[in-house]
């Protein structure tokens, strides 16, 4: 099989084999009029198998999501056939708008216009809890 090389785009590497396609939902890649490849199932040294995201195109990517998801992606960024950027993620200790605190007492239930804003609790774990009722985030 044969990719074409990127010339000004986005590589998302290092996705746990199995969550490109959740990746692909969450970012909205398929709004995109340009060309974006998902390798599935790649053989990796360090994690055996891997998912691999190749965007044809340069686009500002919410990288908390990206961290959320998947803290172990590592993201380049290709401008005339060179990686100008290479970025490893992590969990993210903040996530602004991601997830929705499913408390029903709330102070978000009430006041729609507030931020969803959730605080990491425990990074071995990967819990978050919200901001203003700490009730922690379902998986």
């Amino acid at each position: 099989m044969v990719i074409d090389a990127i010339k000004n785009g986005i590589v998302i590497d290092h996705i746990t084999a199995g969550k490109a396609m959740d990746l692909y939902q969450i970012l909205g890649l398929d709004q995109l009029e340009c060309t974006v490849a998902i390798l599935k199932n790649v053989p990796s040294k360090k994690h055996g198998r891997k998912d691999i995201i190749k965007i044809d195109s340069v686009l500002d990517l919410d990288w908390d999501v990206l961290g959320y998801v998947d803290p172990n992606i590592t993201v380049n960024i290709i401008r005339e056939n060179q990686r100008v950027e290479k970025r490893k993620l992590k969990l993210p200790e903040r996530l602004v708008d991601v997830i929705r605190c499913k408390n029903p007492r709330c102070i978000t239930s009430v006041e729609q216009e507030l931020q969803q804003v959730f605080l990491l609790a425990d990074e071995q774990e990967r819990t978050y809890r919200c901001l203003y009722c700490e009730a922690e985030a379902g998986k």
